[in-house]
């Protein structure tokens, strides 16, 4: 195993200047947070479901007490606009909110059986590992930790290094609210030190986990060795389907930030966009000043849409899909420190190139023009990944036709949304094994006890 660094040196994205240094979890310290969590989480099991909610709630509006100064820490230390970081921190409140209502209403069954009663008890697992990615550090750790704390087990948070700020205030936040000390806990590091250890430690009983296919499968392999439960959201590589029925006009002005959104570093991005034929030199007449119009820029000023990559290597990897000469549409993007890089439309792609097939992670998306309706689905199907995906036209009929056919965990009718936290959300294929978030998500952190009881004499 690696030497565990000292600490990490958190970088604002759009100006490269350090904003904290956090120390980082050795393997041992990861040892006593579990057993610290795995104390903590049989009282909080054993505690009346209603004051678990109650706590939840109180949770709740203790983040909500603190939304600008969350959504400002986020700005810093991933990039994100302000608008957005607004929206993250008031999604993980109102997680933490929904999440409490669970809590009574996480119910077993009966089930008729002769000579008895059968029922079945949902019972917490234990301690859960949430290991969190950088591309949105607040609502992805509140997807897996605000069920898994309303089921009544105990969490223990890895954020991304570039990435662990918001994840501690919230810890705090925790704190404050009431919650019981060490049910919640942060542990900052390395993903394959302090990550590692938690995927190993056998006193962790599950691990959900966001982040790229490649870590994914080999977080599933550890796993597997001691059958430890995972729930795994991946990456993704989705459709932006466009019928020359559609609005045309609509789905050209709003195709932009559905790919553009954090600087198109989002699993969900439709970075894809595929056009019927006969509508598709129109769209691109349409799309071409969309693009160009996206204000890049501070993500502290309110006006901006779009802002910096999250670090250098990532800015690295983004170009080196884009050569200068390649690109249909570019946009602008500030010169000077940060991790700039502007918004590019790709056309004329072969099906096989790089920039077709591969998540780039960045603010580039492909246009490709397909005939007909068999056409498009077969290209939205022509990839390992299965997320999200986006359609946009007029017929009732091709929407729920296509729908169906896309072999995809989340779609969207002339829409891009794709994640609630009052819907499940997951992907097919390689995008991921599980589903979170929903009415069922609670259930996913719970095992399922049997019990029969015989009444006869």
């Amino acid at each position: 195993m690696p030497d565990q660094p000292h600490a990490h040196q958190i970088l604002n994205p759009a100006t490269e200047e350090v904003v904290a240094t956090v120390p980082a979890t050795s393997e041992a310290e990861v040892g006593a947070a579990v057993v610290r969590a795995a104390t903590a989480q049989r009282r909080w099991s054993e505690a009346a479901p209603a004051d678990r909610a109650r706590l939840l709630r109180r949770f709740a509006a203790t983040v909500d007490g603190y939304l600008e100064e969350l959504a400002r820490l986020e700005v810093r230390e991933a990039g994100h606009t302000l608008g957005n970081a607004r929206w993250e921190a008031g999604n993980v409140r109102d997680l933490l909110d929904y999440a409490a209502g669970g809590v009574e209403r996480l119910t077993g069954r009966q089930i008729p059986v002769a000579g008895g009663l059968d029922i079945t008890l949902l019972e917490p697992l234990g301690v859960v590992g949430v290991i969190a990615p950088w591309n949105f550090p607040m609502p992805i750790a509140a997807w897996g930790t605000a069920p898994a704390l309303a089921a009544g087990n105990a969490v223990l948070l890895k954020p991304a290094e570039t990435t662990p700020l918001t994840a501690l205030r919230l810890a705090e936040l925790a704190l404050e609210a009431g919650l019981p000390e060490h049910l919640f806990q942060v542990l900052p590091g390395a993903g394959d030190v302090t990550g590692q250890a938690l995927v190993d430690h056998p006193g962790v009983a599950k691990i959900v986990f966001t982040g790229s296919t490649r870590v994914g499968k080999e977080i599933m392999a550890r796993g597997a060795r001691r059958t430890k439960r995972v729930t795994l959201e991946l990456g993704g590589k989705s459709p932006n389907i466009v019928f020359a029925d559609a609005d045309v006009e609509r789905a050209a002005a709003e195709a932009p930030m559905a790919y553009l959104d954090n600087a198109g570093q989002d699993c969900c991005a439709r970075t894809r966009i595929l056009v019927q034929r006969t509508a598709y030199d129109r769209f691109l007449e349409l799309l071409a000043p969309a693009v160009r119009s996206v204000v890049v820029g501070d993500p502290s000023d309110d006006r901006t849409q779009m802002g910096p990559l999250i670090s250098r290597a990532q800015l690295e990897r983004v170009r080196g899909y884009v050569p200068e000469d390649r690109a249909a549409v570019r946009g602008s993007a500030p010169d000077g420190p940060g991790f700039w890089f502007p918004p590019t439309v790709l056309t004329d792609v072969a099906a096989d190139d790089p920039a077709v097939t591969d998540e780039i992670f960045g603010p580039v998306a492909v246009v490709i023009p397909f005939d007909d309706e068999a056409d498009a689905i077969r290209l939205a199907n022509d990839t390992e990944y299965g997320l999200s995906g986006s359609l946009w036209t007029r017929d009732l009929g091709r929407a729920l036709r296509v729908s169906r056919a896309v072999a995809a965990g989340n779609l969207s009718v002339n829409s891009h949304s794709s994640v609630r936290y009052s819907t499940p959300f997951g992907g097919y294929k390689q995008s991921g094994v599980g589903r979170e978030l929903g009415p069922d998500a609670l259930t996913a952190f719970t095992e399922t006890k049997n019990i029969f009881i015989s009444t006869e004499a």
